[in-house]
C-alpha cells in the first residue's frame, strides 16, 4: 500500500498551526507505508526542504503558491467559486497530482482547498478538513460591513457547498474537534464524519527540555514585571483581532492593579499588530523557538473570538506547565478537565489574568495540573490511532 498526501503547504518546518498537525499526521503515516507529498510552498524557503523532512518520504513535490489575493478574488468573481478554492487552483498542481495518482492505492487529502485536486475515479480518499472554513467566514461576514460583508457572505455559502458535495464523494471527512464535526454534520453534511483531534509533542514542549531562555529572563523587560505571552502566526485574522482586543481593551484592565507586559510573539505581524508596540506591549515577530517565550510566561493568553477546532497554542502553553486564560472560543474542544482559565467578557478575562498573577502559587499547580492532563491526554500517537482503521495501515 502507498499514499498520496496533498497538503495547502509543505507542513515543515512545524511552527504554525496546520503545519503542525499536518507534519505530526504525514509522520505517523510515513512510518506505516510509503507516503508521497505533494503541496504548495508558501515563499521561496519552503520549497527545498531538507533530508530530515524528505527522507522519510517515497516522494516529495513542492510547487510555489504566489497567486495574489487580489487575483484570486477576481477568478472567484468571474468563476462563482469561493476565494479559497481560486487562491489555491493552479494547473501544475493539478498535473503533479495526476502524476501520482495512479502510483498510489488511497488518498490523504490535507485542508479543503486541495479537494479541488481529487480525482473523480481513483483510490479511497480521507478528506482533511480540520475545521468547517466556511464556518469561519460566516463569522467573519459577521463582523464585516459594506462589500466585504457581501464577501465574506458569498464565500461561506459557496464554500459550504462545496464541502458538503466532497464530504458526499469521499471516504471520511476529520475534524480537529467532536464540536466542529457536529458542526459540519448539523449543517447538512453526509457522509461518515469523525473527529480525529490534535496532539501535542510533551517531550519538546517540555519546561525541562534544552532551549535558550530569553535575555534577561524577559526580554525587552525589565525581568521582574509580570509577562502576558500570546504566540501564533501573525497574520491569520482571528489572531490579529484577538492580540488588539487584548492590547486595546483587556491589557488597560489589568494593567489598573498590577505593572504587567503583554508579548505578542509570532511571525509575519501585519501593521496593525505592529502599531499595537509600546511602553507595555513587545511584538517579536519571528522567534527562533518560542518556548522560551512560552516558558518565561507568568500567563500564557488566547483570547480568541473567534477560533476553530483545537488551539494549539493552548496545547503548547499547557504542556510548557504555564498558567492559561483562554476565551470561551479559544477553549473550546479541548478536554481541559479544568486546568486552564475559561473567560468571556474582557472584564472576566482581566479578573482571570488579574488572579493568576496575584497568586503565583496557585498558577503554578495549575500549570503542572495543565502538563499532566496534556500527556495523559493528547499524545499524537493515540490522538492519531483512528487513521489505522481508516487507511488500512499496521505499524
Amino acid at each position: 500500500m502507498s499514499l498520496l498526501f496533498l497538503a495547502h503547504r509543505i507542513p515543515f518546518p512545524p511552527d504554525r498551526g496546520d503545519k503542525i498537525r499536518g507534519f505530526h499526521i504525514l509522520q505517523y503515516l510515513a512510518k506505516r507505508t510509503p507516503v508521497h507529498l505533494v503541496a504548495f510552498a508558501d515563499d521561496a524557503a519552503d520549497l527545498d526542504a531538507p533530508a530530515a523532512f524528505t527522507d522519510m518520504l517515497a516522494s516529495c513535490t513542492i510547487l510555489p503558491r504566489g497567486k495574489s489575493q487580489k487575483r484570486a478574488a477576481v477568478e472567484a468573481l468571474a468563476s462563482g467559486k469561493p476565494v479559497s478554492l481560486t487562491a489555491f487552483a493552479s494547473p501544475a498542481m493539478q498535473r503533479a497530482v495526476d502524476r501520482i495518482v495512479p502510483q498510489v492505492s488511497g488518498l490523504y487529502c490535507f485542508s479543503g482547498q486541495m479537494a479541488q485536486y481529487l480525482p473523480a475515479d481513483g483510490p479511497p480518499v480521507v478528506m482533511d478538513f480540520v475545521d468547517v472554513d466556511s464556518a469561519k467566514f460566516a463569522g467573519f461576514a459577521d463582523d464585516a460591513r459594506g462589500p466585504m460583508r457581501w464577501m465574506m457572505r458569498r464565500e461561506a455559502r459557496l464554500l459550504g457547498t462545496f464541502e458538503r458535495e466532497i464530504a458526499a464523494r469521499v471516504s471520511a471527512s476529520l475534524f480537529v474537534s467532536e464540536a466542529e464535526a457536529a458542526l459540519f454534520r448539523d449543517g447538512g453534511a453526509n457522509g461518515r464524519i469523525l473527529a480525529v483531534e490534535n496532539g501535542i509533542d510533551s517531550a519538546t514542549f517540555d519546561p525541562a527540555a534544552a532551549f535558550a531562555d530569553l535575555a534577561g529572563g524577559k526580554a525587552a523587560g525589565d525581568g521582574e514585571t509580570p509577562l502576558i505571552v500570546f504566540t501564533g502566526q501573525m497574520d491569520y485574522r482571528p489572531n490579529i483581532d484577538a492580540v488588539t482586543w487584548f492590547a486595546r481593551d483587556i491589557l488597560p484592565l489589568v494593567r489598573q492593579h498590577r505593572a504587567a507586559q503583554f508579548a505578542i510573539v509570532g511571525r509575519a505581524p501585519p501593521p496593525a499588530v505592529q502599531a499595537l508596540a509600546g511602553d507595555h506591549v513587545i511584538v517579536t515577530g519571528a522567534v527562533d523557538d518560542v518556548r522560551g517565550w512560552v516558558a518565561a510566561a507568568d500567563v500564557c493568553v488566547a483570547p480568541l473570538k473567534l477560533a476553530r477546532g483545537i488551539q494549539n497554542k493552548v496545547l503548547e502553553a499547557m504542556a510548557m506547565a504555564r498558567p492559561v486564560v483562554a476565551s470561551t472560543a479559544a477553549a473550546e474542544g479541548i478536554d481541559h478537565a479544568d486546568t486552564i482559565r475559561v473567560a468571556g467578557s474582557t472584564q472576566a478575562f482581566a479578573d482571570q489574568v488579574l488572579a493568576l498573577l496575584d497568586a503565583p502559587q496557585t498558577a503554578a499547580r495549575l500549570g503542572s495540573a495543565a502538563r499532566a492532563q496534556v500527556i495523559a491526554r493528547y499524545g499524537w500517537d493515540a490522538r492519531l490511532a483512528p487513521l489505522d482503521a481508516l487507511l488500512g495501515l499496521t505499524a
